[in-house]
């Protein structure tokens, strides 16, 4: 029985792609999806996008049609999950990090240990940072059990990409669900302000601000400054992330652009850090809506708490639903949104 998604549904951009696929490919599911990235400006599939379909298709033997620059229509048949090492190219600054959150639902079923070197962008607009992906995303789904390790070899900055990062996964038998509304008390927050073919006082400036932003709120983070001349770029940026004591993770960042202050990005990071702890929920904004799909999959019961309601959050739900017997509840209590939700147990 084919899956039948409207990619117009909600906030009507990329996401539906990859979740829709991720799933498809995991479950074993053909699904159809139509009016793809009707929201966007640039309509249709990108390469970034055909690059995250066709990866998917490598790794499930699937059978596709439609794959093509500005289609708004896909067909995805997956059969047979593999898994190794596998070569991926985006071919442009396209977002490592959205090729991830599309792959790594799968690998974590798959029958072997997989190694994926994917090459592109790393720190681009419209996508999480690949430092968030390494230092949030990745710790918050070990709290579900999962084993993903996230290794930078090279920044890649849009125009011209040519970033490179290597991510391992290990296979699981089935996620753990994970009961967790409140944050937790704060242990540390941590950071990376980086600068690619740029001065070094840029990334030195934007760890500044933010620092100084956050001793102001009564917070102490340690950032580290990296600076690089081995990307394409140039670009910079920080990721700044917060941990507690009961393992939970939340993150704020901010990229660099041509006339930005540096002092800007920096304290643009250590706000929306600041305003996330200030609601002591255990999922910011962005991990929120990747969380849904885990949570969905784990055996259980799965309660967790997010700062916004955000449209990309709720247009997650629904498309899970569309693939997975379960029914998500969203509830505002307070300063916080409740996600709950009784898991299937998956198992490959």
């Amino acid at each position: 029985m084919i899956v039948k998604i409207d990619g117009s549904y909600g906030e009507g951009g990329g996401q539906i792609l990859r979740t829709s696929i991720a799933l498809s490919a995991l479950l074993g599911k053909p699904v159809e999806i139509i009016n793809i990235r009707a929201k966007r400006t640039n309509p249709g599939l990108q390469p970034q996008h055909l690059t995250g379909v066709s990866a998917a298709a490598l790794l499930t033997d699937a059978d596709i049609e439609g794959a093509a620059k500005g289609s708004t229509r896909l067909y995805f048949k997956p059969k047979t999950l593999k898994c190794g090492t596998f070569n991926i190219d985006i071919g442009t600054a396209g977002s490592i990090s959205l090729v991830i959150q599309t792959l790594a639902p799968i690998l974590l079923y798959a029958p072997c240990p997989t190694k994926l070197v994917i090459t592109g962008g790393t720190d681009v607009a419209w996508a999480p940072p690949i430092d968030y992906m390494r230092y949030v995303f990745v710790k918050a789904l070990s709290l579900f059990g999962a084993k993903i390790a996230i290794e930078l070899v090279r920044r890649g900055h849009y125009p011209r990409g040519g970033g490179r990062v290597i991510v391992y996964v290990e296979p699981i038998k089935k996620l753990r669900a994970v009961h967790s509304v409140e944050f937790g008390r704060l242990v540390k927050i941590s950071g990376i302000s980086h600068a690619v073919n740029l001065p070094t006082h840029v990334a030195e400036r934007q760890a500044k601000a933010a620092k100084e932003t956050l001793a102001k709120l009564g917070y102490v983070a340690e950032v580290e400054v990296e600076t690089r001349s081995d990307g394409l770029g140039p670009g910079s940026g920080i990721v700044l992330w917060a941990e507690s004591d009961i393992g939970n993770v939340v993150g704020g960042d901010a990229l660099g652009e041509r006339g930005k202050p540096a002092e800007e990005v920096g304290r643009e990071a250590a706000e929306r850090l600041a305003a996330v702890l200030k609601t002591g929920v255990s999922l910011d904004p962005h991990m929120a809506d990747m969380a849904v799909v885990y949570m969905a999959l784990a055996e259980g019961r799965s309660k967790m708490s997010t700062s916004e309601a955000t449209l990309h959050l709720q247009t997650n739900m629904y498309i899970v639903e569309q693939f997975l017997p379960v029914k998500f509840k969203l509830e505002k209590t307070g300063a916080r949104y409740i996600i709950e939700v009784d898991g299937i147990g998956y198992s490959r």
